[in-house]
């Protein structure tokens, strides 16, 4: 048998009608999408199917509708197949791989996102910041660009070894972004609303983490590679306060594919919105098999290349 690694999408994914054939197909998704509404105190499936872009874009909106089909889409899945080897996910992927590897249920992800989405949500509106994914250059030769431009900007997502995020204050993180430009790299501004995985994040970080003190979690029963350390981990001494790091921590996720492939990971399964990962994975590793699960479609091809 392969060596299976289930990924979960990050933020920026989202898209009207998301979910919706899976809602329709499988009583399974339904029921977790009636649960998430319940849970976040608006309609999860409605706005997953007929929300506009600018109301999927907040923060308040995109983590709920992303982590729910996420975990439909698992969900979805597991029940034509094993639990995989591992699971690792991109920033707010990576709560979906903590609820999908046991070490939350379903219902406290609900809560934890609920509490990580208004606390990020509160610290975008108080703080200027803004996000570009840098393609074309190294890391080290965006982290210098980085620390030569006045103000805060740094590197804060590792993707692939030729795309990496950069965030910060507004007006350095653009000039930043236009000075790797000038170097002949290409700067795409992320659709988020402010600078996450950078400081700007400290208030909502402080704020979720006592929110969520109380709530009761486990240690991951499947292999778990973390953003933070870019490597796998056995087990925490206190997941708030992994969690609460985990907001103002860059996200290594260059590292996590590599160490997942060092431990004999040989398919990569995506499941969310898009297929970011996806092409994550094929540009890090080379000759890696990577598939994404978001609808019937891509359900019955990844379904396929595990009995290749």
């Amino acid at each position: 048998m392969k060596k299976v690694a289930f990924l979960f999408s990050g933020q920026g994914s989202a898209y009207t009608g998301m979910g919706k054939e899976l809602y329709d197909a499988n009583s399974k998704a339904r029921e977790i999408y009636e649960q998430a509404g319940e849970a976040f105190g608006f309609d999860v499936a409605k706005m997953s199917f007929e929300g506009t872009n600018e109301e999927l874009a907040q923060t308040k909106i995109t983590q709920p509708v992303i982590y729910t089909l996420s975990m439909a889409a698992a969900a979805c899945f597991a029940e034509i197949c094993d639990r995989p080897f591992g699971v690792a996910g991109h920033s707010l992927g990576e709560y979906a791989a903590l609820t999908y590897a046991g070490a939350m249920s379903l219902q406290t992800g609900f809560q934890v996102i609920r509490h990580r989405a208004a606390a990020m949500q509160q610290a975008a509106e108080q703080t200027s910041g803004c996000m570009f994914a840098i393609v074309g250059k190294d890391a080290e030769t965006i982290r210098a660009a980085c620390e030569q431009t006045p103000g805060y900007v740094v590197p804060v997502n590792y993707n692939s070894p030729v795309q990496t995020v950069i965030a910060g204050e507004t007006a350095p993180c653009e000039a930043a972004a236009a000075a790797l430009e000038a170097q002949g790299a290409r700067a795409v501004r992320l659709g988020v609303n402010s600078a996450f995985h950078s400081k700007l994040m400290e208030s909502a970080a402080a704020q979720f983490a006592a929110d969520i003190q109380g709530f009761a979690f486990a240690q991951p029963d499947l292999a778990f590679y973390s953003n933070v350390t870019g490597g796998r981990v056995e087990r925490f001494e206190s997941l708030p306060d992994y969690l609460s790091k985990h907001l103002v921590s860059p996200v290594r996720f260059t590292d996590e594919l590599q160490a997942m492939a060092a431990d004999g990971v040989e398919l990569f399964l995506e499941f969310g919105p898009g297929k970011t990962l996806t092409g994550l994975v094929k540009k890090t590793l080379k000759g890696a098999k990577a598939f994404q699960v978001e609808n019937l479609k891509t359900l019955e091809k990844a379904a396929a290349a595990l009995s290749e």
